[in-house]
C-alpha cells in the first residue's frame, strides 16, 4: 500500500518534540484546511530557516550571523559567561530579560549511557574562552538531572586552573510550589541550598 503525501506529513510533525500522532494529524488537518492561507508563509518561513540560519562561531546559538546578535552586542558584560546545555535553554534565560553577560551552549550532556563524552560536546571552545583571561564568572546552566550534574561537576575540573568564579543557579522549590508535590530530589537540593531569612 502507498502511503499518501498526507500520511508523510503526519509521520513528519508526529516526529517533532511534544507532538504524538493525535497532535499531528490535527495540525496537518488544520494546514490543509487552510492551505491557501497558512501553508505559503510556513513554507516560506521553513524555507528561510534552512537557508540563513546557522550556529554561531563563538558560543553556539543559532542565528542568521556568526557572531550572534547576542555575541556581537557590546553591551553584554563579557566577563561573565553562563554555560547551557542546549540553544533552548539559551532562549529560556533570556526570556526573562535578566542576564546581561555571554553565553557558551555545550550542545548536550555527558552521558555514558548514550556514548557521549567531552569530545562530543562544546567543551574545548568553553576552555579556550576561560584561557583568554576575559571571563571572570562562569554560572553553570546545566539542568538539575544526573547528566546536567555530571557535566557541571566535569566542567568545574577543567575551569578550575584558570582563575574564573564558578558558580551553579539556584536549586530548590518553585515559586508557589507545596512541598507534598515535590520530589525528593528538588526537596532534598531545597534543604542543601537553604538561605538565611
Amino acid at each position: 500500500m502507498q502511503i499518501s503525501s498526507i500520511d508523510t506529513l503526519i509521520q513528519h510533525f508526529a516526529r517533532l518534540p511534544g507532538l504524538g500522532p493525535r497532535s499531528a494529524r490535527r495540525l496537518v488537518l488544520h494546514l490543509i484546511r487552510q492551505r491557501e492561507r497558512a501553508l505559503p508563509p510556513l513554507i516560506a518561513s521553513l524555507q528561510q530557516v534552512l537557508e540563513t540560519i546557522r550556529a554561531c562561531g563563538v558560543c553556539g546559538n543559532l542565528d542568521v550571523q556568526s557572531p550572534c546578535h547576542l555575541c556581537a552586542d557590546p553591551r553584554r558584560d563579557g566577563a561573565l559567561l553562563c554555560v547551557v546545555e542546549e540553544v533552548g535553554d539559551l532562549w529560556a534565560i533570556e526570556r526573562c530579560h535578566l542576564y546581561k553577560g555571554r553565553y557558551h551552549v555545550l550542545g548536550g550532556t555527558l552521558s555514558a549511557m548514550d556514548d557521549r563524552g567531552p569530545e562530543k560536546l562544546n567543551v574545548e571552545t568553553l576552555v579556550a574562552r576561560a584561557a583568554q583571561g576575559v571571563v571572570k564568572e562562569v554560572i553553570l546552566a546545566t539542568n538539575a538531572t544526573v547528566e546536567g550534574q555530571t557535566t557541571a561537576h566535569y566542567l568545574t575540573n577543567r575551569l578550575k586552573d584558570f582563575g574564573v568564579e564558578i558558580s551553579r543557579l539556584a536549586q530548590g522549590i518553585p515559586m508557589g510550589g507545596e512541598l507534598d508535590y515535590l520530589d525528593d530530589g528538588t526537596l532534598g537540593a531545597a534543604l542543601s541550598a537553604r538561605l538565611p531569612f
